[in-house]
């Protein structure tokens, strides 16, 4: 399985357009100690040919054209290699890239019943893209299965939903808790055997969810923010990283000490707030992941398994 990280930072970027927080401030500075990120998305494939998305971030064409095998076959006009996209949740940084897809072939997007009645409902999704290449929707399982191409054809990938702890998107109305509003994704490699845990949004920890962390070669794991009050303590926000749905990095609970105890090869920090002192290189906080045997994700990172 090949794995290309399109994107690593939660919703705005690093740097986010009107943030001037310390580490904004470092990024457009240009010293080189926090590298700028775009918005988090993740392009796997079996065979480095037919790609599927894990999300659609609103810089989805910027990060196509830094990835050569997402753009245009050879000897065609008009193509994508996309065969489908995976949707965690309705959140508009995983979900706004679907409309920038809209001059395409209709879209295959993957998603769960909330999921999706959040877009239609809440932002119009469905009437929007029935006017240009319309969309297909897919209820992906929960249990492993087959992960077919646009053509129905076998992708060499199987995959699974993993029910996450969250909320609906901000712009939704608000419904009676489900488990569907925000999940993760296990994916496999039939051939290799090669397995990957895409968990951008994680609210808690629990039992069910460390089991399937110890089972996998490759984990992309929430690392929105270091601490639970770091948006206060930037004077960024008020609501505690659990408020938002995220398990903070650091602290008794965090999820670095978790991470750190796993022996798996690849434990990397992805979906990061632009308000995370992680991402600033020699910082005591990036010290403490790398120290942990973890690392922190950026635009372009690749794994094959």
């Amino acid at each position: 399985m090949h794995i290309r990280l399109l994107g690593t930072a939660a919703g705005g970027g690093v740097p986010q357009w009107n943030c001037n927080c310390p580490v904004c401030r470092e990024a457009r500075a240009g010293s080189g100690r926090v590298e700028p990120r775009t918005q988090s998305s993740v392009a796997v494939s079996a065979d480095g040919r037919n790609w599927f998305l894990l999300n659609a971030s609103p810089d989805l064409r910027a990060q196509i054209e830094a990835f050569p095998p997402l753009q245009p076959p050879a000897g065609v006009t008009r193509g994508s290699p996309i065969q489908a996209v995976l949707l965690t949740n309705a959140d508009l940084d995983h979900s706004l890239g679907l409309r920038l897809l809209r001059e395409g072939e209709k879209i295959s997007a993957h998603a769960t019943a909330a999921v999706r009645g959040s877009l239609t409902d809440g932002i119009s999704l469905d009437r929007t893209l029935s006017a240009f290449c319309g969309i297909e929707w897919i209820e992906p399982p929960f249990e492993p299965q087959p992960l077919g191409k646009r053509d129905g054809s076998d992708s060499g990938l199987a995959y699974q939903v993993v029910s996450l702890s969250g909320h609906s998107p901000r712009f939704a109305e608000p419904t009676a808790p489900r488990t569907d509003h925000v999940v993760g994704y296990r994916i496999v490699d039939q051939k290799t055997g090669g397995r990957l845990l895409f968990l951008p949004d994680v609210a808690a920890l629990d039992q069910r969810l460390m089991g399937l962390l110890a089972d996998c070669d490759v984990i992309l794991f929430d690392g929105t923010f270091w601490t639970e009050d770091e948006m206060a303590a930037c004077a960024a926000g008020n609501l505690p990283a659990s408020t938002l749905g995220h398990v903070p990095v650091s602290g008794a609970g965090g999820s670095l000490g978790v991470l750190s105890r796993l022996k798996v090869k690849d434990k990397v920090f992805v979906h990061l707030n632009n308000t995370n002192p992680m991402l600033v290189a020699g910082s005591p906080q990036q010290a403490a992941v790398l120290a942990a045997g973890c690392r922190i994700g950026r635009d372009g990172m690749e794994f094959v398994i």
